[in-house]
């Protein structure tokens, strides 16, 4: 069996997709277990072993800290870094030892890690870019995914990623951590009910000034070499470049390595929307924006706004409007999630519902209607089912998200964020990449799954 699945491997390719596999920096299944998912049953007694996909600051700071806060009682543990820079292998081994005590293997790819097939799972924390290729990587060699957001920033690499998942019948728990938060299940319980009302408008934004965001000390900069890592793996299926350190090391700046705000800070926003209301994407995106003041020789914008329509598909006259604005530049307002219907408004920053903006009595008689104005409560005093165990004993949303992944992985069950919610955000991703760099209004091509800028399919 092992011989046969080192084979598999092996000849596991994503040359059919045009990618070049390395590592660094469409509908989904209806069923909760599918026939492959369930054949993958892992026993509550086997220890499931795990590798890192890029020893990221991301991994360091964030999931690996969440994984150890579970991996005892889930019968878990890292057991290597596969990273193609020496730096961050060695980084990774020497900071997982550490914490674990335990002997860390590293792998210079991701194909040398599968060929081992020494692990279960692997965590996705690499370049933008890579996150829907080196979870076909995983998906072909039959290992369970959490993989950060985005999922992927151009449509064929979402196809791609959304294809092999199901096919493949892993288990994958995408990054968008708010839908393992309390809160956010209060909330989307209370849409759902009907109590709310139809949304009308949904106002979001994410504002710092931090000049520095995204970058690197500038010797970081200075002394990695392109012999350090794998320049030609790094880039997989982008068009080929000469070697620039500030595109392996700052890629969230670069376009095509990322698109920045929206696959960075959006994502995560975006995707409440289509939680809440049911919608997979929006019907069109119009957004603007500029580098206004960060000039450094970026190419991703310090500054965006982009303005949503949602709503069915085959009924204009419904829907809602969703507007997202971002700035590096003032942290004034800092982040917000405001949903509003007649009745009132969902501030998901304070945590509160209340009548602000309600219809009044004063309105409402003149056109012979009543008054419409929602009760108030905070979200914090509704219960709501989170899908993970119960008392954690950790009030952390990413450690919640990671927990919920680590159950799903021994039953098989859909975890809070399927691959289907990555599929989706990306999509609005990608409509808001298309308007921001062509300056026309994005739409959204259902039967062949393509984004459209003023009508024509949007290619980096």
């Amino acid at each position: 069996m092992d011989l046969n699945r080192r084979k598999f491997i092996r000849g596991a390719s994503l040359v059919s997709a045009g990618v070049i596999t390395g590592v660094s920096g469409v509908s989904a299944a209806t069923s909760s277990m599918s026939a492959k998912s369930y054949n993958r049953i892992i026993g509550s007694n086997d220890r499931i072993n795990l590798g890192i996909v890029g020893f990221s600051n991301r991994v360091k700071g964030s999931l690996i800290p969440a994984f150890l806060n579970h991996s005892k009682k889930q019968n878990c543990q890292i057991v290597g870094v596969s990273d193609i820079w020496n730096r961050r292998r060695a980084e990774g081994k020497e900071y997982i030892g550490k914490l674990t005590g335990d002997n860390i293997t590293t792998w210079r790819n991701n194909e040398e890690m599968y060929d081992k097939n020494e692990i279960d799972a692997v965590i996705i924390s690499t370049a933008d870019f890579q996150h829907a290729l080196h979870t076909v990587q995983a998906a072909n060699a039959k290992k369970d995914v959490y993989v950060e957001k985005p999922f992927a920033e151009t449509m064929d690499d979402a196809r791609i990623g959304l294809k092999a998942v199901n096919e493949a019948g892993i288990v994958l728990q995408v990054g968008s951590q708010r839908r393992s938060g309390k809160n956010y299940h209060a909330a989307d319980k209370y849409v759902k009910s009907g109590a709310f009302g139809d949304i009308v408008m949904v106002e979001m934004s994410w504002n710092v000034n931090q000049p520095g965001r995204w970058r690197v000390y500038p010797n970081q900069v200075s002394d990695i070499r392109e012999s350090d890592t794998d320049w030609k793996r790094y880039l997989m299926n982008r068009p080929y470049e000469k070697w620039d350190p500030r595109k392996y090391l700052e890629y969230r700046l670069f376009w095509p390595f990322s698109s920045g705000i929206p696959g960075q800070w959006m994502a995560h926003q975006i995707d409440t929307v289509h939680w809440f209301s049911g919608l997979d994407h929006p019907r069109s995106v119009a957004a603007n924006g500029g580098i206004y003041l960060w000039k450094d020789g970026r190419s991703n914008f310090d500054t965006m706004t982009a303005v949503f329509d949602y709503g069915p598909l085959n009924d204009p006259t419904n829907g809602f409007q969703v507007v997202y604005s971002s700035r590096f530049t003032n942290s004034a307002g800092g982040t917000k999630e405001i949903y509003y219907s007649n009745g009132g408004e969902l501030n998901l920053k304070t945590n509160k519902v209340t009548p602000n903006g309600g219809l009044i009595e004063r309105y409402s008689k003149a056109m012979n209607m009543k008054p419409n104005l929602l009760d108030s409560f905070s979200l914090s005093d509704r219960e709501a089912k989170v899908v993970t165990s119960a008392n954690t004993g950790v009030d952390n949303t990413t450690s919640n998200h990671m927990l919920n992944w680590l159950e799903c992985l021994r039953s098989r069950e859909t975890t809070n964020a399927p691959v289907k919610a990555g599929y989706n955000h990306s999509i609005a991703n990608i409509m808001t990449t298309a308007s921001l760099r062509t300056g026309l209004k994005a739409t959204f091509d259902e039967k062949n799954q393509e984004v459209l800028a003023g009508g024509k399919v949007f290619k980096y």
